[in-house]
């Protein structure tokens, strides 16, 4: 990746601080002069180490008469760094990536198809295919990495923040699909800046981590890279080590 700009251009201009979240997809924020606005928050997660009350928050601002809340909370404040907290904006960093061979070992592919079904349940993020000299299709989940673990020398990213059967399920059919002859893989999108590698969250969903792990021993690869978050955009620095 080096040399290469990859990157999301957003606008999060609107500032604030965080007062609360909750039901999930709700956060109430306090902009500069004291008025509170409930903003929509685009993370499924539990947000753990990401919700202490009085954070600097950003968020986009969206005037489409048909959305419910005009806000969206993007990012928050942890010591020097700025913590992506948009889900979609993972994905939307690895299809500028995957779309510009900026990830080695995922580069090289003529088509990147998004949201592809996977099977009668199933439906994964890409589906590359046309690689000269390969022609097996490559299929490609990315997961979006918040949560950073203490108590290491090396400061390291966690995934899941919580229990996810979906996630499981992810890895589940990577390992069938890369069984039936295709490539498999899943990348993890570290959305801040203080990560030096990328494991499973064991202590919170024991169970992904098998599931990753049976994966990669079926096949699967893994990959992560790390972002940079700023209030204009966010960019992917390099590659990160995914110790299993």
């Amino acid at each position: 990746m080096a040399g290469r700009r990859v990157g999301v251009a957003i606008d999060a201009s609107r500032k604030g601080r965080l007062v609360r979240r909750y039901k999930r997809f709700l956060a109430d924020v306090e902009w500069p002069g004291g008025r509170v606005a409930t903003v929509h928050c685009p993370n499924p997660g539990s947000m753990l180490g990401l919700q202490t009350p009085g954070s600097a928050v950003r968020c986009t601002t969206h005037d489409d008469p048909r959305r419910k809340l005009r806000h969206t909370l993007e990012m928050i404040r942890v010591g020097r760094i700025w913590v992506g907290l948009h889900t979609l904006r993972a994905n939307q960093l690895a299809a500028r990536a995957l779309e510009q061979g900026a990830i080695p070992g995922l580069d090289g592919y003529a088509t990147v198809a998004r949201e592809v079904p996977a099977g009668a349940r199933s439906r994964l993020d890409f589906r590359l295919s046309g690689r000269p000299g390969d022609p097996r299709p490559a299929w490609v989940e990315v997961k979006s990495v918040t949560l950073r673990g203490e108590g290491s020398a090396r400061q390291h990213g966690l995934f899941p923040d919580a229990v996810t059967e979906r996630g499981r399920r992810h890895m589940q059919t990577l390992a069938r699909l890369r069984r039936g002859g295709a490539r498999a893989a899943v990348l993890f999108v570290v959305q801040r800046a203080d990560c030096d590698e990328v494991r499973p969250a064991d202590e919170i969903d024991p169970a992904y981590g098998v599931a990753l792990r049976e994966a990669v021993a079926s096949g699967v690869e893994v990959f992560a890279v790390r972002a940079r978050v700023t209030a204009r955009r966010i960019g992917l620095e390099g590659l990160l080590p995914v110790v299993l």
